[in-house]
């Protein structure tokens, strides 16, 4: 078992974690009721929540993957990459993207625009993790898990470095 450093603040716990997800996705399958819903998880740090909204959705449901990079260490550069795009076609889809935190929101804006050229029948914005301190564009979202201070969280597909992702609950770094 891996030991969590002493400077490592658990925000939320597995359970907590599961509980919102549940919440999110019953709130999704209202909205999209007889509906089919393509979502767009953001790699690599969606993927976990992801994986375990699309179990507790109560929706048709098939999904891609997009990858952007704009981050090094625990800083964004501000410079979004395009690292792998879509493998489908979203137009004339109901689109939901799937993200992990939205920090600045260059990142998430960068997606949204790229999306929204290719003609979807509808494209909202979901994520785990809000950290709206170090916004830097006005983003509408959809659906968000939890709003968390300015802190660098990782867990749940969350990393630093790619260390850290496995853990089961959200911590912040001290």
């Amino acid at each position: 078992m891996l030991e969590i450093p002493s400077y490592f603040q658990q925000l939320f716990s597995a359970a907590e974690i599961d509980a919102r997800v549940r919440e999110l996705a019953a709130q999704i399958s209202q909205d999209y009721r007889g509906r089919k819903v393509h979502l767009v998880g953001v790699m690599r740090g969606a993927t976990v929540f992801m994986a375990d909204l699309v179990r507790k959705l109560d929706l048709e449901v098939t999904y891609d993957y997009i990858a952007v990079h704009s981050y090094e260490g625990t800083s964004s550069t501000g410079v979004v990459k395009l690292i792998k795009d879509l493998d489908e076609n979203v137009e004339s889809r109901h689109v939901i993207v799937v993200e992990d935190i939205i920090d600045s929101g260059l990142t998430l804006n960068y997606i949204k625009e790229n999306l929204q050229s290719r003609k979807p029948a509808s494209l909202a914005l979901c994520t785990l993790l809000d950290r709206p301190h170090q916004r830097k564009i006005d983003l509408q979202l959809d659906y968000i898990g939890f709003t968390i201070p300015d802190k660098f969280v990782v867990g749940y597909g969350l990393d630093f470095e790619q260390k850290w992702r496995h853990l089961p609950d959200i911590w912040a770094i001290n």
